[in-house]
C-alpha cells in the first residue's frame, strides 16, 4: 500500500509550517472551528488522534477534559514539534501511519482526524479498523480535502473572467477514483480522490451511522475581511462528518 511521508520534506515542512502561521489560513478559518463544533463532551475521553501533526489538538482535547490521549503521525518533523510544545503527562505520541493502526491494542471513545484521509488508499480498510478500535458508542470524527479538490489533477482550476475575477470551477473527472499527483510547495504529492457516495457508503458499510456532515463556507465577518475566499461558494475546501458507532 502506498504510503507517502511528504512533511518530512524539508521544503514542504517549512512551507507547511509558514503557511499554518498566516493568519489567513483556511485550517483556522474554516476546518477547525468546524472540526471541534461537532466533538462531543471530553470530559473523561480516551481519544485516538490520527495523523496528529503538531500535536496542538492533542493538547486541547486534554484541556477539553480528556483523560488519555494518543497521536499518531508518519512524521518524524511533525512529532518533534508535538513533543517540544505540546507535550502531556496525558498524551502519548508515536511514529505511525494510519494504515498500521491494526497495531494498537487499546479502545478509544473517540477517533478524530484532522485533514489526514486523502493520503490514504485504502479508505475502507482504515474505517474498518478505527472501527474495531472504538468502544461501543463510541464516535470518529474526521475532516479531508474536499472532493472538488481532491478530483483536480492539473489544467486550470477555474474559469474567470475578462479582470481576472473566478466564475466558475472547471470541474472534469469527478467519477474517476483514483491517485493523483499534485504541486504544492513541491511536486508529486500523491492524493486519492474518492466520489462523496464513496465515502458515505464505505462509512455506513463499515460500521458506522453519519450524524452530520458539513462543507465549511465563509460568514460575513470572514468575507468582509478576506473577499477571495468568496470562490467558496463555487468550491469548498474541506468536508467534515461526524459518526457514531453502529
Amino acid at each position: 500500500m502506498a504510503q507517502q511521508n511528504i512533511f518530512d520534506n524539508e521544503t514542504f515542512f517549512d512551507g507547511y509550517k509558514k503557511l499554518r502561521a498566516g493568519e489567513k489560513n483556511a485550517n483556522d478559518l474554516f476546518e477547525i472551528p468546524v472540526l471541534f463544533s461537532l466533538l462531543p463532551d471530553m470530559k473523561g475521553k480516551r481519544v485516538l488522534d490520527l495523523g496528529c501533526g503538531f500535536g496542538e489538538h492533542c493538547k486541547e482535547y486534554v484541556r477539553m477534559g480528556a483523560e488519555r490521549v494518543y497521536g499518531i503521525d508518519i512524521s518524524e518533523k511533525m512529532l518533534e514539534v508535538a513533543r517540544k510544545e505540546n507535550s502531556d503527562p496525558k498524551i502519548t505520541y508515536e511514529l505511525m501511519p494510519i494504515e498500521d493502526i491494526g497495531k494498537i491494542t487499546e479502545k478509544f471513545d473517540i477517533v478524530i482526524s484532522s485533514l489526514a484521509f486523502h493520503y490514504v488508499e485504502d479508505f475502507s480498510g482504515a474505517v474498518k479498523t478505527i472501527n474495531s478500535l472504538l468502544a461501543d458508542g463510541g464516535q470518529f470524527i474526521f475532516s479531508q480535502e474536499h472532493p472538488f479538490s481532491t478530483c483536480f489533477s492539473g489544467g486550470e482550476r477555474w474559469t474567470r473572467d475578462e479582470n481576472g475575477e473566478k466564475i466558475y470551477l472547471n470541474l472534469k473527472g469527478y467519477g474517476y477514483e483514483r491517485e493523483n499527483e499534485s504541486s504544492w510547495f513541491v511536486d508529486n504529492i500523491k492524493k486519492y480522490h474518492r466520489m462523496f457516495s464513496t465515502i458515505v457508503n464505505t462509512l455506513v458499510e463499515d460500521g458506522f451511522v453519519i450524524d452530520k456532515m458539513v462543507e465549511p463556507l465563509p460568514n460575513d465577518e470572514i468575507l468582509a475581511k478576506y473577499p477571495d475566499y468568496t470562490d467558496l461558494y463555487h468550491k469548498p475546501d474541506f468536508l467534515i462528518i461526524r459518526t457514531s458507532k453502529k
